[in-house]
């Protein structure tokens, strides 16, 4: 049966027990590095992206453009850092371009 939290609980205490009672932060993470992606990226780069997949801190992008993926293959560190930065923690480390 689940905890029951008293009524002078902070909603977002309650909310950071059920993220982590459920076992959604993964989830939750690869949707934020989705949004990040394209926001950071912008229309040109969305435009060629076919697949974004996170899984086990790695970033895996599927690109429709081989020269784009050679382009973004040269700045794979700072992408990692500006999803990082959006994101507010380390939600990646790598980035696999395919």
């Amino acid at each position: 049966m689940a905890k029951r939290l008293g009524n002078d609980s902070a909603i977002g205490a309650i909310l950071n027990e059920i993220i982590s009672t459920n076992k959604l932060q993964t989830g939750l993470d690869e949707v934020d590095v989705k949004a990040a992606w394209f926001s950071l990226m912008g229309n040109g780069v969305a435009a060629y992206t076919r697949e974004l997949q996170v899984k086990n801190k790695t970033l895996y992008v599927v690109l429709s453009s081989a020269v784009l993926r050679e382009e973004l293959h040269h700045g794979r560190d700072k992408i990692i850092v500006l999803i990082n930065d959006e994101c507010k923690r380390e939600v990646i480390n790598k980035v696999i371009l395919r």
